[in-house]
This record gives structure tokens, sequence and C-alpha cells, in this order.
């Protein structure tokens, strides 16, 4: 255990981190394996570029597998892959896994890859995308992992911004209702790109077989010939992935992740964050083309020498409401980590949460949720059906872990319906006016962090350092501008609520959607819900409220509207100017459950923005269309 933890509680730990942050790292780094330790944690000659622990080297696959083999756990659990879309369930050990990654980045190194190549990872939620991602980092090779099921074309751009030198992919995706099949997409891909991979390789699934052509190579068959191959030591420095993050116009932004910040913060936060000890059950329900999967699927859980849980399926409908209490009996799972859109998805389902009582879930000793914020009915809901703590956690594609968190194993705090608790070590959180000074507590303001990020967080974007700067470093001096909205209270807890691009203007008053969707979502019958600013001649902005109701209800959809008016007007005043709440059927989300505000407020402001690439199902937008532009 590092010093850190040990030293006291989180008040001290955090002083420390922000006083000392050399020493506070350097400690932390012990608990990571080095070939070469690091004298130095911080390097601040190219400020704003700061990098960490410049002299060290390691490999971050040595960190997950054969540390822990080495260490005599070798039988021990490493992943479990739960496919209620193939009703098959398998288990790797440490020893077993590591053995599969050591074969397959030795087929990599057949290929030619070495060394900050980079490898582009196509694959759904399957063993082998966990293994390509792993034999990479065996070789210090880069991977770029895209969403598995992305439009041609959004595979097509990262496929010219990061160059791979191989395409991993696999024949095809499972959903609920179809099989997608992924090889044509993947051609048609390679068709657009200006870049084109040497090679690719193919994981066959039964469901939808792919016809090969002569630059591509069968995973199995390739596999039989391999030679499994030891760790390559890198730089901490040097990069292990590329993540792009999704825009709807322009060359999405790659966001860098370094091999020696990223292993420490990561083990850090599962200790100290969530509670999560070697041998424990950590099961992260997202998806390994998200920044979620890449943290807390693949890398955090074993390098901490957990277990995790792979996980194909989704919160409802494979085959019902009950799916993640099954997987917790079945795995004995500790701790779930996901969105609190899939909760909401349950709870519109299934309201009392009847069937969470057919699975014992006594293993689960945290429900930790982020992505967006958690509202307080949501948290309130899970807290009772489940009778654990729920707890939010907040942060960024960006960062790679926590900024605000409860701290559930160094020192649990009281839990405030509606914030992520407090700033976690390294993260110097300022809430900003305009001008870029502090505001007093219980005001709204910018979500900034000060100058330097901690460990784990991103040194720059692939290849562009200027748009890094430009995008996140040039708003307020010496600060890294998050793009959130937010607020402390008097004893220092956050309060994150939303894009500052979801704060409207209303006559001249600076109001926020995110406060207006705690009230509708605090309705009894209301499943989930949006509030989105339009355009208004006499008032500049007006909010438009839009609700989903629970599953069964039997209610005139107007009644329920007009009491959602009242509410607001009766717990945010008149001033907020909610006069309209239409009831829908479903809202348009991304992949990763986000709501689409943006895009729905453009549409209600009479545009026609192009949907994201990261959009689950177009047909929701397209039918809510109508609703939006005032023409039902």
């Amino acid at each position: 255990m590092a010093e850190t933890t040990e030293q006291g509680g989180y008040s001290a730990v955090y002083r420390r981190s922000l006083e000392d942050p050399e020493g506070f790292w350097l400690d932390a780094a012990r608990d990571i394996d080095w070939t070469v330790a690091p004298t130095r944690a911080l390097d601040a000659s190219r400020a704003p570029l700061y990098r960490w622990f410049p002299d060290g080297q390691l490999n971050t696959c040595h960190n997950a597998l054969d540390r822990h083999i080495d260490a005599g756990h070798g039988e021990r659990l490493a992943l479990v892959h739960d496919s209620p879309l193939t009703g098959t369930t398998t288990s790797y050990t440490y020893r077993g896994l590591r053995d599969e990654v050591a074969s397959f980045a030795g087929l990599l190194a057949g290929l030619g890859v070495t060394k900050g190549d980079r490898v582009a990872i196509y694959m759904p939620m399957i063993p082998e995308a966990v293994v390509a991602m792993l034999a990479c980092a065996r070789l210090g090779a880069v991977h770029s992992v895209v969403f598995g099921g992305f439009a041609a074309h959004e595979l097509a751009v990262r496929i010219d911004d990061a160059c791979p030198k191989v395409v991993v992919a696999a024949s095809c995706g499972i959903e609920p209702a179809r099989v997608v099949p992924y090889k044509p997409l993947l051609d048609n891909a390679l068709a657009m790109a200006g870049h084109q991979p040497e090679r690719c390789v193919i994981r066959q699934r039964p469901q939808c077989t792919a016809e090969l052509s002569r630059r591509d190579l069968d995973w199995d068959e390739a596999m039989a010939a391999a030679e499994p191959v030891d760790c390559v030591p890198v730089a901490a420095t040097d990069p292990l992935y590329i993540l792009h993050t999704s825009g709807t116009t322009g060359r999405p932004k790659g966001v860098v992740r370094d091999n020696g910040g990223h292993a420490v913060a990561l083990h850090w936060s599962m200790e100290n964050i969530y509670d999560i000890r070697p041998g424990e059950v950590f099961w992260a329900a997202s998806d390994v083309g998200w920044v979620v999967g890449h943290s807390y699927i693949v890398y955090a859980p074993l390098i901490a020498g957990a277990t995790t849980v792979l996980y194909e399926g989704k919160p409802v409908g494979t085959p019902d409401a009950g799916a993640l209490w099954r997987v917790i009996a079945e795995h004995g799972v500790t701790a779930l980590f996901t969105a609190p859109t899939a909760i909401r998805a349950v709870k519109k389902e299934d309201p009392e949460g009847a069937l969470r009582h057919a699975h014992d879930t006594g293993s689960l000793r945290h429900l930790f949720l982020a992505g967006e914020r958690l509202d307080p009915e949501t948290y309130r809901w899970a807290s009772d059906l489940l009778g654990v703590p729920v707890i939010d956690n907040w942060w960024q594609t960006e960062t790679g872990w926590p900024i605000v968190a409860n701290p559930m194993g160094l020192e649990p705090h009281a839990i405030k319906a509606g914030s992520p608790t407090l700033p976690m070590p390294g993260y110097d959180v300022r809430i900003l006016d305009p001008e870029g000074r502090d505001v007093p507590p219980g005001t709204d303001g910018a979500v900034a962090l000060r100058l330097p990020l901690p460990p784990g967080t991103l040194p720059t974007l692939w290849r562009d350092d200027e748009r890094y700067v430009r995008s996140y470093l040039s708003t307020y001096d010496g600060c890294y501008l998050s793009g959130d909205g937010g607020r402390r209270d008097s004893d220092g807890y956050l309060y994150i609520m939303g894009r500052t691009d979801d704060v409207i203007n209303v006559a001249g008053h600076r109001l926020s959607t995110g406060a207006m969707e705690e009230v509708l979502s605090a309705h009894p019958d209301v499943a989930e819900c949006a509030v989105v600013g339009v355009a208004d001649p006499l008032k500049g902005q007006v909010p438009r409220g839009f609700v989903v109701l629970k599953a069964g209800l039997d209610r005139d959809p107007d009644e329920v509207a007009s009491e959602l008016v009242g509410r607001v007007r009766e717990r945010i005043g008149a001033v907020a100017a909610l006069r309209q709440v239409d009831v829908v059927a479903a809202l348009p989300k991304t992949r990763s459950g986000k709501i689409l505000r943006r895009t729905m407020r453009d549409i209600a402001d009479g545009g026609d923005p192009e949907l994201p690439s990261t959009i689950e199902d177009p047909a929701v937008i397209e039918a809510l269309r109508p609703v939006l532009n005032g023409t039902v």
C-alpha cells in the first residue's frame, strides 16, 4: 500500500498532493513495477505541456498481467466475459490471459509492429478486444480503439489520424435485435481513408463470418502460428494509446495517454476511490471503445490485481431489466460502475425494482455512476433499491480518471445528492467567473483545473500540441478549461451542472437547464428527461422540457406535463420560464448514454444539424423532429 494512503485521511492526502506533488506522486509510483524507477515526478520544462516521471521506464502490460503471475497469483481470475447476446460466459485466469496476450503480441510483432507503431482496434465487447489492447501495450505499440460499429466515415477519419500499421477487427457485433457486420464497414472505411494499413487481422464470429481479402488474416489461424513475446520496456512518457473524442464537424481530437502516469494514477484510484483490493470483482458496464472501458474495464482492475467483468449486453432487453442484478449475483461483483442512463433505463422498465429481488446482490459494496450528471431522483431510487452507497464521480475522456469523487477506499465522506463530492489528489479545482476570478461558495461558474494536471491525464493531443493549448488551456491563464459549469458549497463539495453551453440566458437571467432537469426527474412518473434552451424573440432563450414516462403508466400525458410545469415554477420560480413540457417515447442518445441536448436544441431552433457519429438510434431523433420544430 502506498504511503499516500497510510499517512492520513483525505484532507492530508489532498493537501500534500498540491503542496508536494513531487513527493506525493513518487510515493504513489512505488506501487508500480518499473524497469527503471523514476527519480523525478514532474517535468515542467515545456510548460504548459507537462510530463510525469520523465526518467522512468516500465511496461503497462507487465503491470497488468505478468507481475501478478510473478507474485504467485497466476490462477487468480483476471477476466470474465459475460455475453447474454450469445448466451456464453468465458473466464480467463491471469496466466491464461497473459498467454493469449503474449501470443497475439507475437502475431503483431510478426507483422512488423514495433514500439511506437499504431494499431487500430475495431471490435465489439469480446475478450479479443482486451487481448489486442494489452498486446499493443506489451510491444510498446500505441492502440487506437474505435467504438465497434462506428460508421465507415468515422473509422476512416480515425485511421487517417492515427496511421495504424495494422487494423484488428471482428467480423461482426451483436445487438439485441440484429447482427452488425463489421467487415463491410471496415472495407468502406479503408476505401475512404488516405492511409492504408499493411494488414488487417479479423476475428471471425460464428454469427456472421466475413469474406477475407489478400490483406486480411484470420485471427485463429494466425494465432495458431504465433510465437509469444515478452514485454518491451518503454519510457513513462511514451504514449500507451490514442482515444478520439467525437464531434459533429472537423477532425476528432486524439487524446493521448502516456504509460507511466496512467499506471500510477489508475492504481491509486482503484484502491483509494473505488475501494477495490486484489482478487475482488470490479464491473465497469461500459464499452472498451470509451474512456471508461479503457481505464476501468481493461487497465485499472488488472493493474490492481482484481477481476474485471466484460459484459456484452444491455441494462435492459438482454433479456430484461434484471440484467445488472443477475451479473452481480453470478460473478460476485464487489463494485459496479455504470452511467446514470443505465439506471434510469432499468427504473423505467421496472419502477419498483422487483427484478432485483430475484438475485442475491449481497456481494455489492458500492454503485459508482459517472458519464453524465447524476440527478438526485436516480440517486435516491438506486440507493433505496440496493441498500449500498451510490457514488457519483465526475471526469472526462481527457483526464482518464476521476477529477471529483468520494474516496471510498481512503476516507468515505457523507454523500450529498447531486454532488460527486470532493476533488481528488492533484486536481486543483477552481470555480471561475468570466474574468477568471474565483467565485465564492454557492456561486455558479466555469469549472477549471489549475495546471499542472495530475498523472494519468492527457499530456497533449495526438501530434497537435497547438490544438491542445488552443482548445483547453487558452481561456484562463494557467488553467485547463473543463467545459463544464458548476459550484462549490460551504463544505467544499462540488456540484457539476453540465456543459457550460447548457446554461441558458432567459431575459438576462443565466439559468441552468440541469437544475430544471433535477425538478422534472424528481416527479414520480418520469423515467428520464432533458431540458434545452431554444431561441425566443422576446426573451432570447426559453427552456423546453422533454420527458419519457415510466413503463406501464396509465395517465394523461398532458396532465403530467402540466404538473411538471407547475413544479419547475414552484421550485425554481417563474423566472425559469418553462412553459412547455412534451411527453415523448424516447430521447436521442449517444451509444454511451449521453442525451443529445445540443442536437435537440439546434433542431428546435430551426436548424438541420449533422447527427453525431455516436448517435445510438437515428430513428429516435427523426421521430422527435416534428415535436422539436413545432410541426405537431
